[in-house]
């Protein structure tokens, strides 16, 4: 029995040289079809059912998919997606923790800047464009 599973675990590892394999977004994709199949077990199945086949279906094709540069430019994708949104929670965090002692406010190139509170008038240097901002704290 050993050597059988010994030979079995050769032959997938041969079979996946080469592939893409797991990553974040394939991780991602399953736990979305998770998601979608606990309604479809109780509501009306049929289109919940094709996106919940198609994620997994999309899952699988990443995971043995050999076209390593596409997938990673998927990949790269994906994270600056979550990036932006992360970033967009994070924002909203600072400034809430920041409510007391400091001021947000956006340059012209959109950078969030924030500068702190109740010192009047005062000049900013935009880190991203280098502009010189007043504004009233």
């Amino acid at each position: 029995m050993r050597n059988f599973l010994s030979r079995l675990a050769i032959r997938i590892q041969s079979f996946m040289y080469g592939r893409h394999g797991y990553d974040k977004l394939s991780v991602h994709l399953l736990w979305a079809a998770v998601i979608v199949y606990i309604p479809a077990m109780f509501v009306w199945r049929i289109p919940l059912s094709l996106i919940y086949l198609a994620l997994i279906g999309y899952s699988i094709f990443r995971v043995f998919s050999k076209n390593n540069t596409k997938r990673y430019a998927e990949l790269n994708a994906y994270n600056r997606f979550l990036g932006k949104i992360k970033g967009f929670f994070k924002l909203r965090k600072n400034k809430w923790r920041d409510r007391k002692t400091h001021v947000y406010f956006k340059c012209s190139c959109g950078a969030v800047l924030r500068v702190p509170k109740g010192k009047g008038e005062i000049t900013v240097h935009c880190p991203k464009c280098k502009k010189s901002i007043d504004k009233r704290t």
